[in-house]
């Protein structure tokens, strides 16, 4: 029986691990689940899977949500006190990670310090601390796992490689809702614009991120950590059809892909699985019914956000996790209509050019960081 903790229970991914975990309720307990405010579906998740502990990460909702749940044998805990605790509880084995920033950098980090096995959802986790999670990975031996779909799909397809040489890797991206659009349409993009994804459903953040190509730009992060390649190995790919989820080239020039239908239940089921693969009633993919799949280079000029990714990842430190935590600074104020959509690479650029970079050296030299860079961003103006 494996034993999860859900952190970002009532999240885009959080609620799909739930589903997943109901496919498995004879292999898998949920034993602890957190929300940053959605005390309402968290209560419902609650009464349902019975876990021994709950977080919320609003301190005042807290007490609140006590008092709806008292006739139930459940902990509360608030703040990032409980998701530390949640993080390092003993009945847990497996931690999935889908809390939205860099607010999951430190819980991940004392888990894998208290040797549970990771589920990676929360991409900037790798973004800001690269570095010194896999090496505390390392260290005490546990498993990580990624669930977002174009990670899953790499390291599905590295299991297929037997050890063989891989020259780079092939990461898709579906181009987000603006894909093909110029400079004048951009500077006119609201939120209510950028929120409406293709594809896939995912919370605001993941949403503006994939808009901006952003998102890719972590990812790009995120798989030089995971699967310890250069930077420069890693190639963006607009995959309209997001039936590719990604792929690798082996150094003879073939070219390994995975694919399925746009659905996150399947990597969140394989992370939780691994090596092993679950029988599932999830939505199979028809290859008669596809069309037509088509792949092309990303805009970089037009969406500069891949290029500042690649450049803070080039440049190393901490400078990473400026840009990650300008970033969300810059989304927030997008979407509450503080600056406008081509602000956002703006002024996560000024943050970068501003910061007197070094070298990673602790925990706190994220933190700092990622406060400096928030502060930064929250003040800047055009």
């Amino acid at each position: 029986m494996k034993r999860i903790a859900v952190f970002g229970s009532t999240g885009s991914i959080g609620v799909q691990t739930l589903a997943v975990a109901k496919e498995l309720k004879e292999e898998m307990e949920v034993v602890a689940l957190s929300t940053n405010r959605n005390i309402d579906l968290l209560e419902e998740q609650i009464r349902f899977f019975h876990p021994r502990l709950a977080v919320v990460k609003e301190k005042e909702l807290a007490p609140v949500l006590q008092e709806r749940v008292k006739d139930l044998p459940v902990e509360i805990l608030s703040g990032m006190r409980g998701l530390r605790q949640m993080a390092v509880m003993e009945e847990a084995d497996t931690v999935v990670m889908s809390l939205v920033g860099n607010v999951g950098i430190l819980p991940t980090y004392e888990a894998i310090c208290a040797k549970k096995n990771i589920a990676l959802a929360t991409k900037e986790v790798l973004v800001s601390g690269g570095s010194l999670i896999m090496d505390a990975v390392k260290t005490h031996g546990i498993q990580l796992t990624p669930i977002d779909s174009e990670h899953s799909a790499i390291f599905q397809c590295l299991q297929a490689a037997h050890g063989n040489s891989v020259e780079k890797i092939l990461l898709t991206a579906s181009g987000g809702p603006f894909r093909g659009k110029d400079r004048a349409f951009l500077e006119n993009v609201t939120p209510e614009m950028a929120l409406h994804h293709p594809n896939w459903s995912m919370g605001a953040k993941i949403t503006i991120d994939s808009s901006t190509l952003m998102n890719k730009g972590l990812e790009v992060m995120e798989a030089k950590w995971l699967f310890d390649v250069d930077v420069n190995q890693i190639e963006v790919l607009v995959h309209p059809q997001s039936l590719v989820h990604s792929a690798i080239e082996f150094t003879d020039g073939a070219i390994l892909a995975q694919m399925g239908v746009p659905d996150m239940k399947i990597p969140i089921a394989y992370a939780l699985t691994y090596p092993a693969r679950m029988q599932s009633s999830f939505e199979r993919l028809d290859l008669t019914k596809a069309a037509t799949l088509t792949f092309e280079a990303p805009d970089r000029e037009n969406f500069p956000c891949l290029t500042l990714a690649y450049e803070a990842m080039a440049e190393g430190g901490l400078l990473p996790t400026v840009l990650n935590g300008a970033n969300e600074v810059a989304v927030e104020r997008f979407l509450k209509g503080d600056i406008k959509y081509l602000d956002i690479p703006r002024a996560i650029r000024a943050a970068m050019e501003a910061y007197d970079n070094h070298a990673v050296t602790s925990i706190e030299d994220l933190l700092e960081a990622d406060r400096w860079s928030r502060a930064f961003a929250a003040n800047w103006r055009v």
